[in-house]
């Protein structure tokens, strides 16, 4: 696609926004819904509506060449993030579940599950691939150094068993009776060969030349066979023809301009910030002295007009309310002078009040909720971004909507729109200079012409400043204020507290949609997510949100998610995901992992320290907790008391308050075994819990296809997946790699020419291995349902959603009497 095509894509996908803007930020106010349903409905049609415009506006802003307005796209793409997140939060909140089913609305739009797929912006990796790049090298310096330094372990000698050693022992003794055995039928064999003196005959050539005959004919027979067989599906349009899977010369020419075009997004930028510095020195240089005469002009005039209708010099404006700013609004002299002294008003009330003022308020309180009561219903919340979002869009209506490019061809920075930009800045700089010389011109014409009055406008400017004495806040200390960045990672490298991520996108994590959700939901049953709703919310609580900081300080925050599962569903892939899609370090602070490192409190407290100092500085950061559950044990188990696994129980809450929303660090638990955790102490530290379950039939389909090809076998007819995916109910996608390793081996392979791979090859491994049974995913949902979050839900599908208010006073009283 052209650049013009990208601007009209751009064109449509900021029509798309205003619309929705103009519905969600009506002229009035609407009024409360009362049908929870229907509310739903309202925000579900909101939220794939944006996600649809965010997809739109991530492929303008990967394609789009020009500097200054991919400067605004970015600005509005982030906005859309932002609100994605505020309508997922607001989904979660009313529908009491983080799992959504929206078929009705995809209907409605006539779209496709993938369209509501969360598109992650590439510009979290591709912005910052120096600094990623840097980091990596840095780290696998760390760790060849802690590899050539570190002393090797001693091998220790492993408890085997008495039947396991008898096995081992039996399996080369059979290999040696094996070996023997051929040896032996092989000298047999060569004894027999010499005998053998007498001459074949006639009749011994003919049948040997038929056999021969027999075998090539059958040979080249199926061979022609097979080509019938696939000309024919390919007609029939049940298979691609192999001269399309080779990339075409139209794939491979797209491939290229979009190289090309981001060699040319750099250099453009390049040039842009060039151009700032040179175009802001010139306006200093050129336009400065004026701006900065004409300011002092106006100030002046402003202090005689001032004199003239309040008859005495007005106080200067403070610095913090915004200086001479205030001036050149659009406002007379006396609507000033009337701002300023009820400013002052405000501060002089801004007191501590007594107690007859705070029962008063307690009234008044009492009253708006009663207000409040009446007009019971659902409502939006404020929205953080929606004001952003109104201006960016303001902005590409009144600048860019309709602007003629022709003669920018080649899409370079217009020089004009940063002379427009810098003028605004170079005016704030001279504006605080002029401020100070203003100030002392003012005070010198107050002692020239109101003595007294000047005399006693220093005497409040003096108690301002005095005023302004309150409570520090402790700074939390720096254990570690004396060392290098470089030492704190190669110290957590030796610790191994920090860790590379693996290689895996989160793509890779597959899985179907749920068709079946919404049915569900309307006959009262709660479904399992599949694979791919777990994606997704992944993606939009940890994935989103750690890519953009502007995102990240002004969404819904989220410190801490906890994954759980049973073993084996892809808890730790996801992880590594998450850090390999928003280029994040990975520290690990599981309990065993943990175990042995930083002895006593002083060791933990630094330990502690060091994780958080080092993940703030090379921000984004994901801290894993592997085996969540131990943390908070009910019991701990004997083996593992020496361990001691509720180490951390403690202190990781009082760190992860820390985490403001400017620290783009998260804290992700993984559990295969939550229920022997204390429940409360859990929801605490975890404000988000995901429940992963094994896959369903769909996904199960999904991978048992990508895994066999992913390990280099094929997906013949002879290969019946509908069967293998229904024998493999209750098994998860660990188990399923672990079988299709065993099968599909190198030798394999190489014979699948002459014998596909069929179900059956895949059965016996699979009845070697547990799978997850019912009984266990059903305890899984049953301590779910015990959250914060499960038991909404639980209210909400039983009619009662909101908890019986606790009894006091007399009342309470009367109930205990009866």
């Amino acid at each position: 696609m052209s650049q013009r095509g990208y601007n009209e894509l751009w064109a449509d996908a900021q029509l798309a926004l205003s619309r929705l803007l103009t519905e969600e930020l009506p002229a009035e106010p609407p009024r409360p819904e009362k049908d929870r349903v229907v509310f739903f409905q309202r925000l579900a049609m909101l939220y794939v509506r944006y996600i649809q415009i965010l997809r739109q506006l991530e492929e303008v802003y990967d394609q789009v060449v020009h500097p200054q307005k991919r400067r605004v796209v970015r600005a509005i793409l982030d906005g859309v993030i932002g609100r994605v997140l505020e309508l997922k939060n607001e989904m979660v909140e009313k529908e009491f579940s983080e799992y959504h089913y929206m078929d009705d609305v995809l209907h409605d739009l006539k779209l496709t599950p993938e369209d509501l797929e969360i598109p992650i912006p590439r510009y979290f990796l591709r912005e910052r691939n120096k600094e990623l790049q840097e980091r990596k090298k840095m780290l696998t310096e760390i760790l060849k150094l802690v590899g050539v330094t570190e002393s090797p372990e001693p091998l220790m000698a492993k408890d085997m068993s008495q039947e396991k050693a008898i096995k081992i022992i039996q399996v080369a003794e059979r290999a040696r009776q094996g070996r023997l055995r051929a040896k032996l039928n092989e000298e047999s064999r060569n004894m027999n060969r010499m005998y053998r003196t007498k001459e074949p005959g006639t009749d011994a050539i003919e049948s040997a030349t038929v056999c021969i005959q027999k075998v090539w004919r059958g040979y080249m027979q199926r061979k022609r066979t097979k080509i019938v067989r696939e000309e024919e599906m390919i007609f029939l349009g049940m298979a691609m023809d192999p001269k399309y899977k080779v990339p075409c010369p139209t794939e491979i020419a797209a491939q290229s301009s979009e190289a090309s075009r981001k060699i040319k997004q750099e250099e453009h930028n390049e040039d842009y910030q060039k151009s700032l510095v040179s175009v802001t020195n010139q306006l200093r240089d050129v336009e400065g002295y004026d701006i900065s005469k004409t300011m002092k002009e106006q100030i002046r005039q402003w202090f005689i007009e001032c004199r003239d209708t309040t008859g005495s010099f007005p106080d200067f404006p403070e610095e913090e309310d915004g200086g001479s700013a205030l001036i050149f609004a659009e406002k007379n002299p006396q609507q000033l002078m009337e701002e300023i002294a009820a400013k002052e008003d405000d501060e002089s009330d801004n007191k501590p009040k007594g107690k007859e003022e705070k029962k008063e308020k307690g009234k008044k309180e009492k009253g708006k909720d009663d207000e409040e009561e009446e007009e019971a219903g659902l409502k939006m919340m404020p929205s953080a971004f929606l004001s952003d979002l109104e201006m960016e869009n303001k902005i590409f209506e009144d600048f860019w909507k309709n602007r003629n490019e022709t003669r920018n061809f080649s899409q370079r920075h217009e020089v004009e729109l940063i002379k427009e930009e810098r003028r605004k800045m170079i005016e704030e700089e001279i504006r605080v200079k002029v401020d100070e010389q203003m100030r002392q011109e003012l005070a010198e014409w107050k002692l020239a012409v109101d003595k007294d009055k000047g005399g006693k406008a220093k005497a409040n400017a003096k108690k301002k400043k005095g005023s302004k004495s309150g409570k520090k806040k402790k700074k939390e200390k720096d254990l570690t204020a004396d060392r290098t960045l470089e030492s704190l990672c190669q110290e957590l490298v030796e610790q191994g507290l920090l860790k590379q991520a693996n290689n895996v996108r989160l793509q890779d994590y597959m899985g179907d949609y749920s068709y079946l959700g919404t049915t569900l939901r309307q006959n009262d049953i709660e479904p399992m997510p599949s694979l791919s709703d777990v994606r997704q919310v992944l993606s939009l609580y940890a994935v989103l949100p750690l890519g953009s900081q502007y995102v990240h300080e002004k969404a819904p925050l989220i410190k801490a998610i906890l994954l759980a599962g049973p073993a084996g569903v892809g808890k730790k892939m996801l992880i590594h995901a998450i850090c390999q899609e928003t280029g994040a370090n990975l520290f690990d602070l599981s309990p065993l992992n943990t175990a042995g490192k930083y002895p006593g409190k002083s060791g933990l407290a630094m330990m502690l320290h060091m994780v958080f100092k080092v993940a703030r500085l090379l921000q984004p950061s994901v801290i894993w907790i592997e085996d969540a559950e131990k943390m908070f044990y009910k019991k701990v188990p004997k083996e593992e008391k020496e361990l001691d696994p509720k180490r951390l129980k403690k202190d990781l809450p009082k760190s992860l308050k820390l985490i403001k929303g400017e620290d783009r660090v998260l804290i992700v638990g993984t559990s295969t075994d939550p229920l022997s955790a204390d429940i409360k102490s859990l929801c605490k530290m975890y404000s988000k819990i995901i429940l992963i379950p094994r896959p369903d039939y769909g996904s199960r389909c999904i991978l048992w296809n990508r895994l066999i090809r992913k390990q280099g076998g094929d997906v013949t007819r002879a290969l019946d997946l509908g069967s293998l995916a229904k024998i493999s109910d209750g098994y998860t996608p660990g188990h399923m790699v672990q079988v299709i390793q065993s099968i599909v081996t190198k030798r394999r392979t190489l014979q699948q020419a002459k014998r596909p791979l069929t179900a059956a090859e895949f059965v016996a491994p699979l009845a070697k291995i547990d799978p997850v049974f019912q009984e266990e995913e059903e305890a899984l949902k049953n301590w779910y349902a015990k959250t914060p979050l499960g038991k909404k839900r639980i209210k909400a599908a039983t009619g009662k959603e909101e908890e019986e208010a606790p009894v006091k006073g007399k009342d309470a009283k009367k109930k205990g009497k009866k």
